[in-house]
């Protein structure tokens, strides 16, 4: 059965990733003869043109000459192992999840590899204070991470049985 679920892991992690670049090349485009730093949407949600050269929140923007190719490297190996993981998840959720996760990693990696940083667009503000701007890849990376956190601590009804597990009674 986990091949069932591989599959529709990779057909997740494609989707994630053909989303991501898409919108990341809209927002190029849009922005490349913009004359406004930013589109108000409404009074909470803004589109903006934002470089990430770091990771998470920006950390690790500042991280010296060979900054970019270590982080080019670390997501490479990240993938590389999350994709092992998928191969091998015993549940739907798992596969779902480790294909968003796997998606916007890509989608994040071609970004570093294309212009050395990660495209951010989307701005969200409550009462002054900005999120950091984040995109489609952060997105899929988020939800897959919550979604195996809740599958690890909640379990599902699909979650595998340990075959020795004694009965309850």
């Amino acid at each position: 059965m986990s091949a069932f679920h591989a599959r529709i892991g990779w057909a997740v992690a494609l989707t994630v990733l053909v989303a991501d670049q898409v919108s990341k090349w809209w927002i190029l485009r849009l922005f490349q003869d913009a004359d406004y730093p930013m589109f108000e949407i409404t009074p909470f949600f803004n589109i903006v043109l934002a470089w990430n050269p770091g990771i998470s929140f920006g950390m690790f923007g500042n991280a010296g000459a060979y900054g970019v190719e270590i982080l080019i490297g670390l997501t490479a190996l990240i993938a590389v192992g999350l994709a092992v993981w998928l191969v091998r998840a015993e549940t739907r959720l798992t596969a779902l999840s480790l294909g968003g996760i796997i998606g916007g990693a890509l989608g994040n990696l071609i970004d570093r590899i294309r212009f050395g940083a990660v495209t951010d667009f989307l701005d969200v503000h409550v009462l002054g204070y900005h999120w950091p701007a984040f995109n489609v890849a952060d997105s899929a990376i988020v939800v897959g991470a919550g979604l195996i956190m809740w599958e690890s601590l909640f379990g599902g009804d699909e979650a595998p049985k340990n075959k020795d597990q004694e009965p309850n009674g």
